[in-house]
């Protein structure tokens, strides 16, 4: 008896411990499972307590773009504003970018690698950015130097950037200094800063290094046109740890060398080994597991009927198709 009077004690846990622990479950769980064992565990996961930290960045890769921004929307009005780490990758629109920045009073880590919005709406909104201190903008194709610009100028508490490419998106692109002078003029205490396969010169990483006085850590892997002379490193920003440009990692062959015996003949099928989630509505009037007298109201109960279907396969080309090619 006394081990199931400590089984039910799970139940009377405050919600924003309960949170605290559920955080620590894959996101499936957390959305499909955990809501159904109890009412009060119920209440947790709808509330803000699970949701400080939204990662979405594996789940988004497998999705379309209308059930991402429905999962984005949920999570972050089930947040109340309090997320204060949002990761996503390939962020579809202005429009979503908008809306997290609305939300964004308490972000300070914003990962959003591969992302579709634009300068435009970067200036727009980057002054309700203005708390985060971590942002990754690798391969968002849309945006380049007036983007960084601008969150350069807002966001004064950011110490780490990651702004890498793939080498493929930037094939045949001009140089890009312009971002280069963007992040020395209006970033100057980033400790951490990544930069693999952007297009740089000499004279732009000389920029960042000359302005950003607290760089620790630099990687400029890949960034073939950069000429960095060791000695004046050496004596000049001993302080900084500079990865690149000439290190290739084992990892940079071994995908593209797996890639050069591919045929029609591939053992995998693509179609059916990729994995997915799908996101669906339903009526749950009958279903038993859904809270009817749940005192949270009407919003609580219309963002319970937002199920999740998760199911998975083998190999998936959203993980396959970010690796880096070898080194000219």
């Amino acid at each position: 008896m006394g081990d199931l009077a400590e089984l039910r004690e799970w139940e009377e846990l405050i919600p924003d411990a309960l949170g605290l622990i559920f955080r620590n479950l894959p996101l499936q769980e957390i959305l499909t499972v955990v809501p159904r064992v109890c009412k009060s565990w119920n209440r947790a996961v709808a509330g803000p307590y699970c949701w400080q930290e939204i990662d979405l960045e594996e789940w988004s890769q497998r999705v379309m773009p209308e059930q991402l921004e429905r999962m984005l929307q949920l999570l972050v009005h089930r947040s109340c504003g309090s997320f204060r780490r949002l990761a996503v990758s390939g962020l579809p629109s202005d429009t979503l970018f908008s809306f997290i920045a609305e939300h964004a009073g308490s972000l300070q880590s914003l990962e959003l690698p591969r992302g579709e919005m634009s300068d435009s709406i970067v200036e727009q909104v980057a002054g309700r950015l203005s708390n985060i201190t971590f942002l990754d903008i690798s391969s968002c194709k849309k945006i380049g130097a007036r983007a960084i610009k601008a969150i350069g100028n807002h966001c004064k508490s950011l110490v780490a950037l990651r702004r890498a490419m793939h080498p493929l998106e930037v094939a045949g692109k001009l140089s890009h200094d312009a971002e280069a002078f963007a992040i020395a003029l209006t970033m100057p205490k980033l400790r951490h800063l990544e930069l693999a396969y952007v297009l740089l010169t000499t004279q732009g990483v000389l920029e960042i290094l000359s302005h950003c006085p607290d760089l620790q850590f630099l990687d400029i892997r890949g960034c073939w046109d950069v000429k960095l002379d060791d000695k004046f490193v050496k004596d000049k920003h001993s302080h900084v740890k500079i990865l690149g440009p000439e290190i290739v990692d084992s990892y940079e062959r071994s995908f593209w060398d797996e890639c050069s015996d591919y045929s029609d003949t591939s053992e995998y099928s693509w179609e059916f080994m990729d994995d997915g989630v799908e996101v669906y509505e339903e009526d749950t009037s009958d279903d038993e597991s859904v809270w009817e007298d749940d005192e949270d109201g009407e919003d609580q109960q219309s963002s319970e009927r937002l199920q999740v279907r998760f199911y998975g396969g083998g190999f998936n080309e959203a993980f396959a198709g970010f690796e880096w090619p070898p080194s000219p």
